[in-house]
């Protein structure tokens, strides 16, 4: 059976922490560790993780400077001891069938980008209030028909179909999707993701290097991307959005390197191997 590591990239939310941990205690794949990258250094922290002892967790943390979000990545990818890597961000609950189905999908060169149902703030304070769980939700979504009157939850991203079924099989396995990774919910094998060095230091405090810079850097080093949609699924908790930034002078940079085929980052995950 193959290790993964699920690598949580989490900064000071710990109630939403403790749903995702109690959502991978309900794992119907068993041979995982749980690689907590949190862009922090919170006692809170600690102290939730020390409830989880039947988990096995990894804690990866550093200062808070500001969003360094890659930075904590690359530290976390470092730590990972999985062949096989799954990033999620700190307000993603996965579904039970989470890792299975990004391991039943997975392939070497191949990198699988999942999409999530962006729960409403209702739904979500129901969840952080512990009105009922993320697996009574899971198996119950049908009961809540009414989000998908609100075309930005994106209902149909929350509908699970068995990878090994006949209709995903038969009707959605080779239809055209969308396959840019987000960086909230996609996998690869860990050598694919060591050859291009992880995650560009260089782009920390601005969304790039999370997904965009990925999907480029991935697919000229010779990645194919599949969508792992309604396989791999995950409930994104409501929250106030932030401006995450995006600066167009790294932007511009980016879109150099990508014209110069520089997919090896220079400032990676490198730095924090052993020697």
């Amino acid at each position: 059976m193959m290790k993964v590591s699920v690598i949580v990239t989490v900064y000071k939310n710990t109630i939403a922490l403790k749903l995702i941990l109690d959502a991978l205690r309900r794992q119907t794949y068993k041979e995982f560790e749980v690689v907590v990258a949190e862009d922090d250094q919170d006692d809170a922290m600690k102290v939730l993780l020390a409830q989880y002892d039947d988990l096995n967790i990894l804690h990866v943390s550093h200062e808070d400077k500001g969003m360094r979000k890659n930075i904590i990545q690359n530290k976390a990818l470092a730590k990972a001891n999985g062949e096989y890597l799954i990033f999620i961000d700190g307000d993603c609950i996965p579904y039970s069938t989470f890792i299975e189905g990004h391991v039943i999908l997975a392939e070497e060169k191949t990198v699988l980008s999942g999409r999530r149902v962006n729960l409403d703030e209702v739904v979500s304070n129901d969840l952080r209030n512990n009105k009922y769980t993320s697996i009574y939700l899971e198996q119950n979504y049908w009961r809540f028909f009414r989000l998908m009157r609100d075309k930005t939850v994106k209902y149909e991203q929350g509908i699970y179909l068995n990878p090994k079924g006949v209709i995903y099989n038969k009707f959605i396995k080779n239809s055209k999707r969308n396959v840019s990774i987000l960086g909230c919910n996609f996998s690869c094998f860990k050598s694919d993701f060591m050859a291009i060095n992880g995650f560009d230091e260089s782009y920390a405090g601005t969304a790039l290097g999370d997904d965009t810079d990925l999907d480029w850097r991935f697919r000229a080093y010779g990645c194919s991307l599949k969508s792992c949609k309604n396989v791999a699924n995950v409930f994104h908790l409501y929250h106030e959005v932030f401006d995450r930034g995006e600066a167009t002078d790294r932007l511009v940079l980016m879109k150099q390197r990508e014209k110069d085929n520089l997919f090896i980052c220079q400032k990676g995950v490198d730095q924090y191997l052993a020697s």
